[in-house]
């Protein structure tokens, strides 16, 4: 093969890092470009770590530097520079997870003998691109010493002739000894610091202008009910996909938005799986997630109560709050409220590509959106209707995909006259996307009344949430969620 694999590694991946970052950016991406030949050498050396780091939602250098601990800050002083070794780590922690993607792909398998055979490919470019200390730390960390390999070292110089003259030899001497001196030293210097070749600049990119945003809530069994991310950083939306996959047992995970414009990361972002396995289980409960705001929402106000109890040990960066103490420290203004939700709504439903439609997309837009009717009314606002309009567009488009709308109301009123209400509402959704032309063997409208409340009766503002619509994408024989794709329901 002609293709340098160090190369790609740095245009692509370094890319992908240092995308939006704009302080010590040629430090980092030199630290990148030393880290690639010594990562690949560590995994040609010890295939089975390769596993072991794919298993892994945010694979860190702690996780290679298991045999040895005490090497990791040696190493980090070594490849940092002048640049704080906390700020490298965070770049090499979060560059280990799609180099691993890089080299599936170029490889042609996730099995970690073709990485390692990919890797004897091109391991003469690898092994030109080690830094001057890098089979030093190799052998330092117990990886096989590296092939014809050797050191930079100072070359030997062989002093300048004396010619020893009778009348100048005492005045020379010195003047002479000092000029080899500092070539000697010139030679070290110029040997030390030496790169073997020169870090691929990555252009600066434009700042993000938007926080990372993650909203996730679960249906009244505690499932994943929806979940929507918003994130710079479309390497750790696919690790995040798996492991909210992996731990609902659900095929879709989070409608998703990677867009430069919002961050990268999300403060105390490596809790996040942690804290969604907490929210496991716990009936109607919703959790919003961005900047340094962490806030949650349950049916049950001691379930929200509990939560936090929890999560806040986890995200010590940031503050967590629950509904009751958001309802208490300001009103909700329902025409804003009202605004913002449709608002949204009506961009993530545009932003669904046409030719790659995804079930739970559809369901998490919808959802954004607050049908509120008048009191004792199933008469759809005006302002929903042309968010049903864009939804029932979609839905067309992949007929084996079944929704099960829910019609939800406050606590105020019988819990008869209210069920009956709610069912009216949630057909009366049904009703008007058959309208507009979705198939009614793809629609159900299913009423639970104030069974199911979201937030505490009590107030206004919570009573303004409880009121009203949610969509469900379900298959109608299993009742499992699934994904869709051109073909219609993938089955299992």
């Amino acid at each position: 093969m002609n293709i340098n694999l160090i190369e790609l590694l740095r245009q692509k991946v370094s890319a992908i890092i240092l995308e939006g970052e704009t302080e010590y950016l040629s430090e980092k991406s030199q630290a990148l470009s030393s880290f690639f030949p010594i990562l690949l050498s560590i995994f040609k050396s010890r295939p089975a770590l390769i596993e072991t780091l794919q298993n892994q939602l945010n694979p860190r250098l702690e996780d290679i530097f298991t045999s040895n601990p005490a090497l990791k800050p040696q190493f980090l002083e070594q490849i940092s520079g002048t640049v704080p070794t906390s700020t490298i780590e965070n770049t090499l922690n979060r560059a280990i997870a799609p180099t691993l993607n890089f080299l599936e792909n170029e490889a042609g398998s996730a099995e970690p003998s073709a990485i390692v055979h990919l890797i004897d490919t091109h391991w003469q470019d690898i092994d030109s691109a080690l830094p001057h200390w890098g089979a030093v730390f190799l052998s330092a960390l117990g990886v096989a010493a590296v092939a014809d390999h050797s050191l930079h070292q100072a070359p030997v110089v062989e002093p300048y002739p004396i010619v020893e003259e009778k009348k100048k030899s005492g005045f020379l001497l010195p003047i002479i000894g000092l000029i080899i001196l500092i070539a000697l030293l010139a030679l070290m210097f110029k040997a030390c610091s030496n790169k073997d070749e020169p870090a691929t600049e990555v252009p600066m990119q434009t700042a993000s202008t938007e926080l990372a945003k993650l909203q996730f809530s679960t249906s009244s069994s505690g499932e994943l009910l929806t979940c929507q991310l918003y994130s710079g950083d479309a390497n750790y939306v696919e690790l995040l996909q798996k492991e909210i996959k992996q731990s609902f047992n659900h095929n879709i995970g989070c409608g998703a938005e990677t867009n430069a414009r919002y961050n990268r990361e999300f403060i105390d972002q490596d809790a996040i799986p942690s804290v969604l396995k907490l929210m496991k289980g716990v009936p109607n409960a919703s959790l919003t997630w961005t900047g340094n705001q962490l806030s949650i929402q349950a049916a049950n106000p001691s379930d929200a109560q509990q939560l936090a109890a929890k999560i806040q040990p986890l995200v010590r960066n940031m503050t967590v709050m629950t509904q009751a103490a958001a309802d208490t420290a300001m009103p909700i203004d329902t025409n804003a409220a009202i605004t913002t939700g449709n608002t949204n709504a009506e961009k993530a439903l545009a932003e669904i590509k046409p030719d790659n439609i995804k079930a739970l997309d559809i369901a998490t837009a919808l959802n954004m959106q607050i049908i509120n009717f008048d009191t004792g009314s199933a008469t759809i606002p005006d302002a929903n209707k042309s968010i049903l309009d864009q939804g029932a567009a979609l839905i067309k488009r992949v007929p084996e995909v079944h929704l099960t709308v829910k019609g939800h109301t406050d606590a105020v009123g019988s819990a008869e006259s209210n069920k009956a209400l709610s069912q009216k509402r949630a057909q009366a959704v049904v009703n008007y996307l058959v309208q507009q032309g979705v198939d009614p063997a793809q629609l159900q409208a299913v009423g639970y009344g104030q069974e199911q409340p979201i937030a505490d009766n009590v107030t206004p503002e919570g009573q303004f949430k409880n009121r009203r619509i949610e969509f469900e994408v379900l298959n109608t024989e299993t009742g499992i969620v699934r994904e869709v794709d051109d073909k219609g329901i993938n089955k299992q």
